[in-house]
């Protein structure tokens, strides 16, 4: 009688553990890459736009920062160039920045002697081109951002189609396993669309940011330099 207690509490205390181990079995055999391929094909253009958001945000972020770096004594040695009449000097010393802000004052350089609106209008326009090229790509990288997670719902739409079909064959005798090919389809997708999405979303805002900090250093150096143009003519 002893022995056969003795059995019976050594399973029921051999049980939680043993349930244990299956779940952590059970979790380790649930990976990412399982979970990607029961999304089934809508799966695909998800992934490939995952690829696109992180190249876009990585050469985006590259760029613009290259763009925003600036030399703290750039504007004091123009100055002096300008107000000294060495305007070759100048001219060499923006090409050697090779930054939107030397290429926008480079440009303006070149039209001293001329009047000030021509002067400005120059600047605008080199100054255009330069938020142009730090804005390529964002249509884009916006566009991930909305198109990912309607994705995602359209995979979820079409695994709960394959549920409700699986459900209209079996009729009465209905099994789990049967469904559950639609079903992880359903959420799988879902989840990956909107992962995809808010990456692209946090990925647009900053780069948004940092390209309107590169712009303000812009336009305060484009002020700067009209300021230093007018001060011969003041005196």
């Amino acid at each position: 009688m002893k022995s056969i207690l003795f059995q019976i509490g050594t399973t029921d205390a051999a049980s939680p553990a043993d349930s244990l181990q299956q779940a952590v079995q059970a979790s380790q055999e649930l990976n990412i890459l399982e979970l990607s391929t029961k999304g089934g094909v809508i799966m695909i253009p998800i992934v490939i736009l995952l690829a696109i958001a992180i190249f876009l945000i990585i050469e985006r972020w590259l760029n613009i920062r290259k763009a925003g770096k600036s030399d703290p004594y750039f504007m004091a040695n123009i100055k002096d160039m300008v107000i000294n009449g060495n305007i070759s000097g100048a001219r060499m010393l923006c090409e050697k920045n090779n930054t939107p802000i030397a290429r926008m004052l480079e440009k303006g350089i070149s039209r001293i002697g001329s009047n000030m609106k021509n002067i400005e209008v120059a600047i605008d326009n080199v100054g255009n081109l330069e938020l142009y090229k730090m804005e390529k790509g964002m249509p884009i990288l916006a566009t991930i951002a909305g198109a990912a997670p309607m994705i995602g719902f359209l995979g979820t739409v079409t695994g709960m189609i394959k549920t409700f079909f699986e459900l209209s064959k079996q009729g009465d005798t209905i099994t789990a396993g049967a469904l559950g090919g639609g079903i992880y389809e359903a959420m799988v997708t879902t989840v990956a669309g909107l992962i995809v999405g808010l990456i692209a979303y946090l990925g647009f805002n900053l780069l948004t940011a940092s390209i309107e900090r590169v712009v303000y250093k812009m336009e305060a150096s484009t002020v700067e330099f009209i300021d230093i143009l007018q001060q011969p003519a003041s005196k």
